[in-house]
């Protein structure tokens, strides 16, 4: 869940561009940050701070051409300076930065700690710098990284500077990492996106895998044997302008603007990929669709979509517990994992289990070259490009539209899955234009005060529901549940009192009186009833109107919801970008 970056190159200015680079992995979720570069004094200077980097400059660290910086998720140890990275090693000649967890990091320490180390933190990274000294004694640096890592359980990447040593090594097993090639030296980071102002040229390295990162050459090694290998670099289709702000105040509302554009895109250029991703589901004998958070309801929705379209059963699973589901699977299954990023742990998890029973995997992933799109044997990429606010939307929406799409392609009728996903383009630009936009922040000035909303749909209007309350809670922190509509009688009416808010979708399909009957029920017991549907209702207190699209009224559907998130959060004074506590990429369990 960490950010790192690094450079080394032509450039003297490397924490400046450690720094910037940083700036650009905020969205990772972060409560500290430091950068580390060789100082003129042969020992390794550093700048931590805690909270946020947001307008800082990098003081008084001195001018170098290579440089290491970290922004830290706190796991072990709480939020302080000295638990920041990057750690120094007892000399001060070393400078380790790090993301995963060290799960036998005490044995580790009170090894070293026998052996005169003194540590000067609570985390367990401060192991890595500290063995890697150790092994320094008797080794060149690449090695002393090597054999500390071998040391390790847990899932790790490690990165190490010293003074005196050209460049950097890194070495990774689980947690991402990117080099980049630049014209002016060479990158290092957590996420391609942090490179986008630099190169669209990068290596993933996988699992196992050791790099040294010169200002001149990138030379690669298997950690395990420590022998050096060939790689094959790739390039991005990523341009700058789309990871900068251009005229947003905020990338959430950016993203939320390009999603008519990229279902538009989807429309012109998946079409190829969707066709042979169904021949290979067609083939198997069991669909599983698996994925974490807006990436699980995004397969909810899927279930619905395949069988109601395709007629095809599916199963879907939160990935985080589709291990313990995994006794039904055979060499004939189909496991199709969604992720944004690709680097999920607990997606990862999942899958690798799954091959352990020879499922075939496929990904529907919005990162190339990511773990997640190396381990898979079938791949389609999502193509929402760079989605730096940390509540995915863009990328949410991408996932549905290509789910639409593959069902009609499942059951032959390519043209109408064609024309439902351009209804939906044309709906989700209604959505945006500026009398939609206007009613739903007026809503939000309505219940910003609130402390619970209610959000109720059937049919797919339910993972439309999960998702909308998941919105809300990420960006507003007002508490905020999704509930199926039939099943407010069970339980779920106890919640609803004079003046709650109850949003309801009611779209042009089987659901509709269903649902306006759920809304009867809570505006009977006071609630205060918003409609988002293709026609005003009486029993609507408060109306937006979403324009029909068949199956894919999803997705205009989630737009309200995310909008209304943002305006909440705008209105409350809280970044929408960067929620509290949250991370874009869950890297640890």
């Amino acid at each position: 869940m960490c950010g790192i970056f690094g450079y080394t190159g032509k450039n003297n200015n490397a924490a400046d561009i450690v720094l910037e680079g940083l700036k650009k992995l905020e969205y990772r979720g972060y409560d500290s940050w430091g950068v580390a570069v060789p100082g003129p004094s042969d020992v390794i200077s550093v700048r931590k701070k805690i909270g946020k980097i947001g307008n800082a400059t990098i003081g008084n660290l001195p001018d170098a051409s290579t440089g290491i910086g970290h922004t830290r998720w706190a796991t072990h140890g709480g939020v302080t300076e000295k638990n920041a990275h990057p750690h120094l090693s007892c000399d001060k000649k070393i400078a380790v930065i790090h993301n995963g967890i060290i799960e036998n990091y005490d044995k580790l320490r009170s090894k070293l700690q026998s052996q005169n180390h003194v540590f000067v933190s609570d985390t367990d990274s401060e192991v890595a710098v500290h063995l890697i000294e150790e092994y320094r004694m008797t080794n060149a640096l690449l090695e002393a990284v090597r054999k500390a890592f071998l040391d390790f359980s847990g899932l790790n990447a490690v990165i190490a500077l010293e003074v005196g040593e050209e460049g950097f090594v890194a070495i990774k097993n689980g947690s991402p990492v990117v080099v980049g090639f630049g014209q002016d030296g060479n990158y290092l980071a957590s996420d391609a996106v942090a490179l986008s102002a630099h190169t669209r040229t990068v290596y993933y390295l996988k699992d196992n895998e050791l790099v040294h990162v010169g200002k001149k050459e990138v030379l690669l090694f298997n950690a395990e044997t420590g022998k050096q290998k060939g790689f094959k670099k790739i390039k991005l289709d990523w341009s700058v302008e789309a990871a900068d702000l251009g005229k947003y105040k905020y990338f959430m509302l950016k993203e939320i603007n390009e999603q008519p554009d990229i279902i538009s895109r989807i429309l012109k250029e998946d079409i190829e990929q969707a066709i042979q991703l169904a021949k290979v589901i067609k083939k198997s004998y069991g669909t599983y669709l698996v994925g974490c958070g807006t990436a699980a309801y995004a397969c909810l929705a899927g279930s619905y979509l395949f069988s109601k379209i395709a007629k095809r059963h599916v199963n879907w699973a939160v990935g985080s517990e589709f291990g313990y589901q995994l006794d039904f699977l055979t060499d004939k299954s189909f496991v199709l994992a969604l992720s944004q990023s690709g680097e999920t742990m607990d997606i990862l998890e999942a899958v690798k289990k799954a091959k352990t029973r020879n499922a075939k995997i496929g990904a529907l992933v919005n990162v190339m070259g990511s773990t997640l799109y190396r381990e898979a044997d079938h791949k389609m990429l999502i193509g929402a490009g760079p989605e730096k606010g940390v509540a995915s939307t863009k990328v949410f929406v991408s996932k549905l539209a290509h789910l639409v799409l593959l069902s009609y392609i499942l059951e032959g009728k390519n043209l109408e899955g064609t024309a439902v996903l351009k209804k939906a383009e044309v709906s989700a630009r209604d959505v945006l234009n500026e009398s939609t936009t206007r009613k739903i922040k007026k809503l939000a000035n309505k219940l910003y005060k609130k402390d619970h909303m209610y959000i109720v749909g059937r049919g797919l209007s339910y993972p439309a529901s999960l998702e909308a309350a998941l919105k809300i809670k990420e960006i507003s922190y007002i508490h905020a549940e999704g509930f199926a509509a039939g099943e407010l009688k069970h339980g779920v009416i106890a919640l609803i009192e004079k003046g709650t808010p109850c949003m309801v979708y009611a779209p042009n399909d089987e659901t509709y009186g269903a649902n306006l009957a759920g809304a009867m029920e809570m505006k009977a017991r006071g609630g205060y009833i918003i409609g988002v549907s293709h026609k005003d209702h009486e029993v609507f207190d408060y109306y937006i109107e979403v324009k029909d699209a068949a199956e894919a009224t999803i997705i205009p559907n989630v737009m309200v919801a995310q909008l209304l998130s943002y305006y909440l959060a705008v209105k409350l004074g809280l970044d929408p970008d960067k929620p509290r506590n949250l991370a874009k990429s869950v890297t640890v369990k």
